[in-house]
């Protein structure tokens, strides 16, 4: 989790993106970063309203993980409504997954289309309140 994260453009942030998800949970940046690029050269995952959500798959890895950042200052990200984006979840899966994969894009892209929520995550103080934000969110949707 990453409060007004600062990059110069896209091809940064995935590379901070991959260095966040490498020191969190003890991935290969150069893999992340590996993924998430190949991922964008089939289309940009730049959602719409602000948001993004590049992702890919690697091994070493059980489960899903994710990487939420809010940047300090929009990019361009080549997204689907051409608008730069400030919300970034990037989404990294085992090699292997399908079925975990699709449902965390899922419930990612459900978040970022309600826009009560990106509000809400643009106007919080810092990451504990991102994440406080997403952690109710999910606890909400689990109920």
């Amino acid at each position: 989790m990453a409060a007004n994260l600062v990059c110069t453009g896209k091809s940064d942030l995935l590379v901070r993106l991959s260095t966040i998800a490498a020191e969190n949970y003890l991935l290969d940046a150069d893999a992340v970063h590996d993924g998430l690029v190949e991922r964008e050269r089939l289309g940009p995952t730049g959602f719409g309203g602000g948001t993004a959500i590049p992702h890919c798959k690697v091994a070493g890895i059980d489960m899903p993980v994710a990487v939420f950042a809010r940047l300090a200052k929009p990019v361009d990200y080549d997204a689907v409504d051409d608008e730069p984006v400030d919300l970034v979840c990037a989404l990294v899966s085992p090699a292997q997954d399908g079925a975990s994969h699709l449902r965390a894009l899922a419930e990612i892209s459900r978040l970022f289309r309600d826009e009560k929520f990106r509000s809400q995550l643009r106007g919080a103080a810092d990451s504990a309140a991102m994440f406080a934000l997403l952690t109710l969110s999910e606890e909400r949707d689990a109920a």
